[in-house]
């Protein structure tokens, strides 16, 4: 099992990389540094998958290890067919005690896909673990290609929504 916020950790990595390489402005990587860290749903496609890097010449500067990391980063979020295209970061220290996903803007999910109900489901915190209810959908919630009604969900969990596929991190 993943550690909760391993790939956000990751994106992180890619980030400072590319950053130190040159490949994002001082501003640019703040603020999606700044997205990253803001939570809720994440594309990573869009925080990482523009970015393309050449293997050093000569590997003299310490952090060019994450250069590996970064490659991986960008073939896993901009080319793997199948994968989800976003996370859903979820706060696991128990700040967040309920979110609701839906179509709906009032949602603290929201998913602007047309198979997703406007109030879908219902993620709960509750003793160090966050619980997903479907709230009758029409369309129906999955994790892991099981059809859920309730369910606890853990980080790298691919969490179909309607016809929006999730991982949770």
């Amino acid at each position: 099992m993943l550690q909760a916020g391993s790939s956000r950790e990751e994106i992180a990595s890619a980030l400072s990389a590319a950053y130190g390489q040159g490949l994002l402005s001082e501003q640019t990587f703040l603020r999606r540094l700044e997205e990253l860290l803001a939570g809720g749903l994440i594309d990573p496609r869009r925080l990482v998958g523009d970015l393309n890097i050449r293997a050093p010449a000569i590997d003299s500067r310490p952090w060019l290890g994450a250069t590996s990391r970064l490659r991986r980063m960008h073939r896993l979020f901009a080319s793997r067919a199948g994968e989800p295209a976003l996370l859903l970061a979820l706060d696991w220290t128990g700040s967040t005690q309920e979110l609701l996903i839906g179509r709906h803007h009032s949602c603290d999910v929201v998913l602007n896909e047309p198979t997703v109900s406007r109030w879908h489901a219902r993620l709960i915190f509750r003793d160090g673990v966050w619980i997903l209810h479907d709230l009758g959908s029409k369309n129906g919630t999955v994790i892991n290609g099981l059809r859920i009604a309730r369910c606890e969900v853990r980080p790298a969990d691919r969490l179909l929504v309607g016809g929006q596929l999730l991982r949770i991190d």
